[in-house]
């Protein structure tokens, strides 16, 4: 059905109706194979502005909304420019709508849903009040109610700094972790706390577990063994000395087959090698390893005194106006004289200058990190944005499931009455007599420890005042809503993922992890360690990445397996030891070999996303007891998307060569004052009235806004100076465009004046604009690319 469908489709429909049976809601499904995977991904759920909709002879063109508010992220409220041809005869009316709708959003496909769309008021330009009535019905007819994508980058640069307040997380711990220096080769070999060793059957080897290296203890002679790379390192203690070596104990050639080993058998005998032994740190905790590739080579960003250095994987700059130190860490800046410390924090008192530093250069990437940056607030925007999901109760139940390590054993949660299981990787959380766990992002509860679990309907507010200190901290960000006899909803943000918004004077920004140490659990059942680490901070490398909005961890020096704070992990069941190395996001991950991830208490498949939801099948997302489900199929024709509602809406569309995307600009906007404006290639403005555009005079509206800005911004004057002297040509280029544009345009009539308030938010949705495609562009872009691979 769907195939007859989609060639009708590509034989020359613009929109067609699709019954979301035919579209296969389970392409949504986040459990999908990877090949699935890369499927929904060759085309992005947003396929541009501005749209057309084709229907008994009318047409109606409309583009892209423009923001007014979205309130707490689920409603939102917008004007929309639009041109309407009543009849294939016709001539095109333009207008402006105010709208609103709900919003149902999917973090892994950075879509939105706008859903159940309201038209409050339709305006056209320069039409009497009979038609303008005729209009309206005609344009109430054809207008999309529902199902209506568009990205979650575009709404996101549309929405005023300021109109949507930020809750930062209290408590979070920023104290700097230990952080070693080198200028040579270096390795940092983290064991957290002792060594936990573990026999190798029918060897005299013993594999130290809670590391992130290839690590042996030889029993009888005391020796460790570090494999890093292709070279072999010795040392009778941890802390040191370590030095090459070619000689193996004969017992490495007995390692066995398929339990995580094959890599290192590929090294036994050891392999020659030229290169010089690396300096091995050694740390019992997580810490950071600075590392430069020889002398420091700096390079500056221009117009600043800043210099970053180039021989380093780490992001580490110079202000060279004070002489210090800025190092990037998790989110976090570090300050410090020299290389060798002592680092102090400072993300609430950077230079100025690091907010100059261009997003398109080498060091572009750190403006996420920085307070008072679009970079930053875009990054705290996206982490309170709530993915929300509607589950089936009796399906819910079916797969909800705790193991502990023997009995069941729990530990205060200071600050709190409860208490949390410390020898389960799930995280339950015990109040008075009943237990609730937090499984997948989706809370269950149970008079007994091991279950069975029953959804949910709410949980209590004490919850909510777990601190940061606590390893259960992430399950704050977790909450449940609209019960029904059946489903129940529930909805996460960014800090169930261990990514927190981080307050700071100047503004917010967005870390990883709290910052506290949470020590391992490990219990030995059977003469075998089982090994649960606790989420960690630091130790990994973790880098923002802006393009996906996720953190990417692992770097070589911090070990071959290093990410998601997983370290090493042993199944005595099946005899099996675990690494990892994964990029993960709020909205899920990419993971190469098996990973466990200990925010949410989950594994990740071999080459498979996953994300919190991955146990309840396809997107759902709840509303105000109703739910919305969305699902697309794309083929070399190009996109199927629809979409359903607990009420019996449906409906779906196409988009395609032939589809309902107008192949021009999206350049319309409606103002403020309910007018219909036009933006041209030299930043000059036109005004649509009677059926004509007529360029306007902003002389007097920037005029104001320029005062307006001196006010706010008393150094203004003098960085304009300084821009000048270092651009000598730029007044000079800006003359002759508008003189351009002048000749373009003598033809028309100049309007008196336009309302600086107007100027102003017309200025803002064309940035908003440009900047929305820009971050579209870049996430479409990454996805097409693999979706999980981190950009360095």
């Amino acid at each position: 059905m769907l195939s007859k469908r989609l060639s009708q489709v590509a034989s020359g429909v613009s929109i067609v109706c699709l019954s979301i049976s035919s579209i296969g809601l389970q392409a949504q499904a986040v459990g999908t194979s990877s090949a699935d995977g890369a499927a929904r991904q060759s085309v992005a759920p947003d396929p541009g502005w501005p749209r057309q909709i084709m229907k008994n002879s009318a047409t109606l063109v409309y583009y892209q909304p423009q923001v007014d508010s979205w309130d707490n992220y689920r409603l939102v409220k917008a004007r929309m420019a639009f041109s309407l041809t009543p009849s294939a005869a016709g001539k095109p009316a333009l207008g402006v709508v105010s709208l609103e709708a709900g919003t149902a959003v999917d973090q892994e496909t950075r879509t939105v849903n706008l859903h159940d769309l309201k038209y409050t008021s339709v305006r056209f330009s320069g039409v009497d009040a009979t038609q303008e009535a005729t209009l309206e019905k005609t344009f109430r007819a054809i207008a999309p109610t529902g199902g209506e994508p568009i990205a979650l980058d575009r709404l996101m640069a549309d929405v005023t700094a300021g109109q949507t307040p930020y809750k930062p997380a209290s408590n979070l711990k920023n104290d700097p972790p230990q952080i070693f220096y080198s200028e040579s080769s270096a390795i940092l070999l983290t064991v957290e706390g002792q060594p936990v060793l573990t026999s190798i059957e029918k060897t005299d080897l013993q594999f130290v577990v809670n590391t992130n290296w290839d690590l042996f203890f030889e029993k009888s002679k005391g020796d460790y063994y570090l494999l890093n790379d292709k070279m072999w390192l010795t040392s009778k203690n941890l802390g040191g000395p370590w030095i090459i070596t070619k000689s193996l104990p004969k017992d490495m050639a007995k390692l066995p087959a398929g339990q995580n080993f094959d890599d290192v058998k590929r090294y036994v005998p050891p392999p020659p090698v030229s290169a010089s032994a690396p300096r091995v740190f050694y740390s019992q905790q997580p810490a950071e390893l600075l590392l430069l590739r020889g002398k420091p080579v700096y390079t500056r960003i221009p117009g600043t005194r800043l210099l970053y250095v180039t021989n380093t994987d780490n992001d580490v700059f110079l202000d060279d106006a004070q002489n210090q130190y800025y190092l990037l860490l998790s989110g976090r800046w570090f300050r410090a004289p020299s290389f060798n410390g002592p680092w102090t924090y400072t993300s609430d008192n950077l230079p100025q200058d690091f907010t100059k530093i261009p997003e398109d250069s080498e060091k572009g990437r750190v403006l996420a990190s920085v307070p008072g940056t679009i970079q930053a607030a875009d990054a705290v925007m996206l982490a309170q944005i709530p993915t929300t999901v509607t589950v089936n109760r009796a399906e819910a139940e079916a797969k909800a499931r705790v193991t502990y390590d023997g009995q069941p054993q729990f530990k205060p949660i200071e600050k709190t009455n409860l208490q949390y299981a410390t020898n389960t990787q799930q995280k339950v959380i015990k109040d008075g007599d009943l237990y609730y766990l937090c499984f997948d992002g989706v809370w269950f509860m149970s008079r007994v420890a091991s279950g069975p679990w029953k959804t949910a309907d709410t949980v209590p507010p004490e919850i909510y005042t777990i601190p940061p200190s606590s390893p259960v901290y992430n399950v704050t960000y977790v909450t449940q809503t609209n019960p029904t006899s059946t489903t129940v909803s529930s909805s996460t943000t960014a800090g169930y993922f261990g990514m927190f918004i981080l307050g700071a004077a100047v503004g917010a920004a967005i870390v990883y992890g709290s910052g506290w140490y949470y020590p391992p659990y490990i219990y030995w059942g059977g003469g075998y360690p089982i090994y649960h680490p606790w989420p960690m901070t630091y130790g990994a490398g973790y880098v923002y990445n802006s393009w996906s909005g996720g953190w990417a961890g692992g770097r070589a020096v911090y070990g071959p397996y290093a990410a998601a704070g997983s370290a090493a992990w042993f199944n005595p069941a099946t005899g099996r030891y675990g690494r990892a190395a994964s990029v993960q996001g709020w909205y899920g991950g990419r993971t190469a070999a098996s990973a466990y991830n200990p925010w949410t208490g989950g594994y990740g498949a071999t080459s498979q996303g996953h994300n919190a939801y991955s146990q309840w099948g396809s997107s759902v997302v709840g509303r105000n007891g109703n739910w919305a489900q969305t699902g697309h199929v794309t083929t070399a024709a190009g996109t199927a998307f629809g979409y359903r509602t607990s009420t019996g809406q449906q409906g779906g569309g196409f988009v395609g060569p032939n589809g309902s995307v107008v192949r021009g600009a999206n350049n319309t906007y409606a103002g403020n004052d309910g007018n219909v404006y036009r933006k041209d290639g030299s930043g000059n403005w036109s005004k649509y009235d009677n059926g004509n555009w007529n360029t306007v005079d902003t002389t007097a509206a920037k005029q104001q806004a320029q005062q307006n800005f001196n006010a706010d911004h008393p150094n203004a004057q003098q960085n304009k100076r300084a821009f000048q002297q270092n651009h000598p040509n730029a007044q000079q280029n800006v003359q002759n465009a508008r003189q351009n544009a002048s000749g373009n345009l003598s033809g028309a009539t100049r309007n008196p004046s336009l309302n600086s308030g107007t100027m102003q938010g017309l200025d803002h949705s064309s940035w908003a604009r440009q900047r929305g495609q820009m971050q579209t562009g870049r996430f479409q872009h990454m996805q097409r690319g693999g979706g999980g691979r981190f950009r360095r």
